[in-house]
């Protein structure tokens, strides 16, 4: 599991770096601005899965999850703390139905 940068965008360009996704899942920073960039380079379709740490009335909320297509590519976002923060940690726990194949970056706007 590795722990994403947050990358900037900024008005001089971003030329974003991808990380290969790790098996066990990854953990970036969330925020209101924050998002994901997920490429799947494999032939079949992903889900990446984002644990929700929410609780509403004492119920815990469901993870969001997206499906990323064959060969597609998704953002996702915004990576809401309040929805995502872990409290151990401060950071959005990413989990990869399979990671063969898909690269991620974690971006700010």
């Amino acid at each position: 599991m590795a722990t994403l940068p947050t990358q900037t965008i900024a008005l001089a360009g971003l030329a974003p770096t991808y990380a290969a996704a790790a098996g066990g899942g990854d953990k970036c920073e969330p925020g209101d601005r924050n998002f994901l960039h997920v490429k799947n380079g494999s032939g079949s379709p992903i889900t990446v899965t984002l644990t929700a740490t929410a609780a509403v009335r004492g119920q815990a909320v469901t993870s969001p999850t997206v499906s990323v297509p064959a060969s597609g590519e998704r953002l996702i976002g915004p990576l809401s703390a309040d929805l995502l923060q872990n409290a151990t940690d401060g950071l959005c726990g990413i989990g990869y139905s399979s990671a063969t194949t898909v690269t991620v970056a974690a971006l700010r706007i």
